[in-house]
């Protein structure tokens, strides 16, 4: 068995002339939760899509629980949560996974103790009666979520899983992420919400216009210390000059400075360079890299669309 839950290499996806994938060239291993996270029109949900065989790769190759794309034993140990999605509404929160898992053609029995088991995971419980009509957004959102679990998946894809949620519900989602890093459960997890993919990832890759740009592990610590300094008369040289303790990316606002310097020790080094040359020092604060930090960083500021 191989210990990748999925591996892509050079795919990409051709509309005509559009090229909505690029070069989609990475690695999940088995029970890992994987970030996947790019701006708007950056090619993810075709990634998905093809990735879960749902539309043809133009080119390149991939594998998913060590099956190439499109296997009908893999698609069967997987589960999916579409960000956009359209559930029947006339059906009962316990028919409608009834009915999933009759697709999934589990047996009468194993249905019956996966149902309840599920309801109360994400918090429905009370609910299993109730005709999804009368079901909020984020109880749609969470049923959804019990659907995609229901039969015991090795690999889950997760699409904005916390969109429309409360704070309640994503700590509910990040709870059941967790139990399935334990039960070894590989999860490939698209949001917009960078501070819960932040708190729940293992790794995370950045991807622009259907390529992948780096691919970086949470659990790594980060060299790179953005700074924010302040001085006496901030001239246009002066950013010229920083530039060079850093990534390059100066800007001032507000009367402060921010550059990202490449280490700690850089901080000393450049309080003493700024002092030597004749300028007031206010202030030389260091603070945390955040995942945000880190995707205006790689990906930059710019939405693709």
């Amino acid at each position: 068995m191989t210990d990748f839950a999925l591996e892509a290499v050079g795919l990409r996806k051709q509309f005509g002339p559009k090229t909505a994938v690029s070069n989609l060239t990475l690695q999940v291993k088995r029970g890992e939760i994987f970030g996947f996270l790019g701006p708007n029109g950056a090619g993810k949900t075709t990634s998905i899509k093809m990735l879960l065989g749902l539309t043809s790769p133009t080119a390149g190759h991939a594998t998913l629980l060590g099956r190439p794309l499109g296997d009908r034993h893999a698609r069967a140990k997987m589960g999916f949560l579409p960000e956009h999605f359209r559930f029947h509404e006339w059906l009962t929160a316990a028919e409608f996974l009834d009915l999933h898992g009759r697709l999934y053609r589990m047996a009468p029995e194993a249905r019956r103790k996966a149902i309840p088991e599920l309801l109360a995971l994400v918090g429905l419980q009370e609910r299993a009666d109730t005709p999804l009509r009368a079901f909020s957004k984020g109880m749609l959102q969470r049923i959804g979520l019990a659907q995609a679990l229901l039969n015991d998946p090795e690999l889950i894809f997760l699409d904005e899983p916390t969109s429309g949620l409360d704070p309640l519900g994503r700590r509910l989602v990040r709870d059941v992420i967790n139990q399935l890093r334990q039960r070894g459960t590989a999860v490939f997890l698209n949001s917009h919400l960078l501070s819960e993919v932040e708190q729940t990832c293992d790794r995370v890759t950045f991807i622009r216009q259907g390529e992948v740009l780096e691919t970086v592990s949470l659990h790594e610590p980060v060299t790179a210390v953005p700074v924010i300094l302040r001085v006496g008369q901030p001239t246009p040289p002066l950013l010229a000059e920083l530039g060079a303790f850093g990534d390059g990316v100066v800007q001032a606002a507000d009367g402060r400075i921010h550059l990202t310097l490449p280490n700690e020790a850089a901080l000393p080094q450049l309080a003493t360079w700024l002092v030597s040359q004749g300028h007031t020092l206010y202030e030389l604060t260091p603070k945390a890299m955040t995942l945000e930090d880190r995707f205006l960083q790689i990906v930059g500021d710019q939405s693709e669309g």
